[in-house]
C-alpha cells in the first residue's frame, strides 16, 4: 500500500471483538511499515464522516468491523476519486472478507494492507443507497431483524438463531420483481439482490455471483413446506440450495421489487429501504485491497 491508513473502527462489532483486538492491529501495522492512524465510530453516520474525510486527505480508508460498516462507507468512497478501501475482519459474519479470500482474523489479514492487489469492485444501491454484499427482503426482513437482536456471544450463529425463529411465526408473501427481462410474481420466502456471493455468516445465497460483472444475482425463493425449508437450510452454507425446484436465479443490471405487504430491505445486515425498491449494480464503483491472485 503507498499511502497511509486512516483505521475506522466499530468497537462493539463482534461482540466487542473489533475493540480487543485493536491493539494488536496497531502494532501490527505499525510492524509491517504502515503509518496509521486510528478512529472510534459512534455510528454508521459517523462512520461515513469519518470515511469521506479520509479519502479526500488521500489515506486509504480501512475498516475494522463487520459487513455494516463496510456497507456504510462504501458510498462515501465511492464519491471521492481515488479512494482506497481496506477490509480487516472485526464483526460476526465478515462476509465481504470470506470473498475476497482475506484472512479471518484481524491480525494475519494486516498482511493484504501490504502485498494485496487493488481491484475495481461493483457497488449494489437501493433507491440510492449504496451497499457491498446481498441485498433482500421478505423472510430475510424477519431473520434479519432478530439477528441484531440476538445475544453477542452468539457470534456468526446468531444469522442459524434468527431464521429458525423467524421460521416460527412465517406466512408466505407474494413478491413482485420487475427486471430487463420482463416480471416475475413468485410467492414464497425470500427475493435477494446479490452483488456478492454471502451473507449471514458464511450462507453463499448467490454462489455464482461476481464483484465485478457489473450485474446482480436475483435469487427467488418461491413457497416450500417448513420441513423442507429446514432440510435445505444447511445446504446456503454450500451454495447448493441453487438447485433446489423452489429456487430460482438470473441476472439483471437492476431491479424494481415489490410485495403484498410491507418488507424492510435489509443490506450487509442493517435496514436500506422500504419497499417498493429499486436496486441496481454499480459497475466498478470502489477500489479494494484484495489478496494477490494465484
Amino acid at each position: 500500500m503507498d499511502r497511509d491508513a486512516y483505521l475506522l473502527v466499530n468497537p462493539s462489532a463482534g461482540g466487542g471483538r473489533a475493540a480487543r483486538v485493536l491493539p494488536h492491529v496497531e502494532a501490527e501495522l505499525a510492524r509491517l511499515g504502515i503509518v496509521s492512524r486510528t478512529a472510534t465510530t459512534r455510528s454508521l453516520e459517523h462512520a461515513v464522516e469519518l470515511a469521506r474525510e479520509g479519502a479526500a486527505s488521500g489515506e486509504a480508508v480501512v475498516t475494522l468491523s463487520g459487513d455494516g460498516l463496510i456497507g456504510a462507507v462504501v458510498g462515501a468512497l465511492r464519491e471521492v476519486p481515488g479512494a482506497l478501501l481496506g477490509v480487516l475482519p472485526g464483526g460476526r459474519g465478515n462476509d465481504l472478507a470470506r470473498v475476497l479470500g482475506i484472512p479471518p482474523e484481524p491480525v494475519p489479514a494486516c498482511a493484504v494492507l501490504v502485498a494485496g492487489e487493488v481491484r475495481d469492485l461493483d457497488i449494489g444501491e437501493v433507491d440510492g443507497r449504496s451497499f457491498i454484499g446481498i441485498a433482500s427482503l421478505g423472510f430475510d426482513s424477519v431473520a434479519n431483524e432478530l439477528a441484531n437482536d440476538a445475544p453477542s456471544w452468539l457470534g456468526a450463529q446468531a444469522y442459524t438463531y434468527a431464521a429458525l425463529r423467524a421460521l416460527l411465526g412465517w406466512k408466505p408473501a407474494t413478491f413482485t420483481v420487475e427486471a430487463g427481462d420482463g416480471t416475475h410474481t413468485v410467492r414464497g420466502w425470500s427475493v435477494a439482490a446479490a452483488n456478492s456471493k454471502a451473507y449471514g455468516g458464511g450462507m453463499f445465497v448467490a454462489p455464482d455471483a461476481e464483484l465485478d460483472d457489473g450485474l446482480l444475482d436475483l435469487v427467488l425463493s418461491s413457497e416450500s413446506s417448513k420441513l423442507k425449508f429446514l432440510r435445505v437450510l444447511p445446504k446456503v452454507f454450500k451454495g447448493e440450495h441453487v438447485h433446489e425446484s423452489n429456487v430460482s436465479v438470473f441476472r439483471a443490471e437492476s431491479v424494481r421489487i415489490s410485495a403484498d405487504r410491507p418488507f424492510t430491505v435489509y443490506a450487509d445486515g442493517d435496514p436500506i429501504g422500504e419497499l417498493p425498491v429499486t436496486i441496481r449494480a454499480v459497475p466498478r464503483a470502489l477500489k479494494v485491497l484484495c489478496p494477490r491472485s494465484s
